[in-house]
């Protein structure tokens, strides 16, 4: 993936935090490669800091190196860009339960079965794809989506194990976070270039347009960005796509707007 593109799209398949600013960057399948069949590394967090164990028990890292979430018992959400196509898949490990990844005493499951959204790569949109496991995970609360624009505002947490500065394609051992700003629609594509091509009603922005410093990166694709409902509970309401680069002024992260896509999301659940 060049660093300088993001695989021009493809940007949050590893998450990790970059040391000196501590920053979190999203790796992103904006103007994405093709993913290899087995899905391929994305981006981690950048100007993050460690999670603690249990703090966000749906977070999921998966073995071709991307994130997710736990989105019911025996399902994992992630990004369309990790996977490959829609069948049976026993490919892929779940990693759930720890924030350090050499911690022996993590849940690791296989998967059997892989469903790709449809419109991934076409002009609706739709970088988001469900992992269904072995058995199900009966200790961990699955992490809700949103289901309507409500939240798709304010400030935001990113999580994940990507790496913590652009390039450095190494992922973090342990899961960082961090918050970014909702950047509107008309502002993250009136930055032009490569957010030229954003869709709207697919996609939302988020980062320090003004500082950078704050992103998820490669390694982190397919993790949730997330925030506190109505109600003070955690809700899921992006999945880290793709984005210029990790942590840049000027060049926020692009998630999949998971309003959009909550009933396509909930009818394939319900099949798988």
């Amino acid at each position: 993936m060049s660093t300088n593109t993001w695989f021009s799209a493809l940007k949050k398949s590893a998450v990790a935090i970059v040391g000196a600013a501590t920053m979190l960057s999203l790796a992103s399948p904006a103007a994405a490669a093709q993913p290899q069949p087995d899905g391929e590394v994305g981006v981690q967090v950048i100007g993050g800091t460690r999670a603690a164990k249990g703090e966000f028990p749906w977070m999921v890292r998966l073995s071709m190196g991307c994130g997710g979430a736990l989105y019911a018992p025996q399902i994992v959400l992630t990004a369309a860009h990790c996977v490959g196509r829609t069948g049976n898949n026993t490919s892929i490990t779940a990693t759930i339960g720890v924030v350090d990844l050499q911690d022996t005493t993590a849940t690791k499951i296989r998967s059997t079965y892989v469903h790709r959204s449809p419109t991934y790569g076409t002009s609706t949109g739709g970088d988001w794809a469900l992992i269904k496991l072995a058995s199900p995970v009966t200790n961990v609360k699955p992490l809700k989506i949103a289901t309507t624009k409500e939240f798709d505002t304010g400030t935001f947490d990113i999580a994940g194990w990507g790496d913590t500065r652009e390039g450095a394609n190494t992922g973090s051992r342990y899961l960082l976070k961090a918050k970014v700003p909702f950047v509107p629609d008309t502002t993250c594509k009136g930055i032009g270039g490569y957010y030229a091509s954003l869709i709207p009603a697919a996609e939302i922005c988020a980062g320090d347009l003004a500082n950078g410093g704050i992103d998820t990166c490669q390694g982190d694709s397919g993790g949730p960005m997330f925030r506190k409902d109505n109600a003070g509970e955690w809700i899921e309401v992006g999945i880290v796509s793709h984005g210029n680069g990790c942590a840049r002024r000027n060049a926020p992260g692009v998630y999949t707007e998971v309003s959009t896509f909550a009933s396509a999301i909930a009818a394939a659940a319900a099949r798988i």
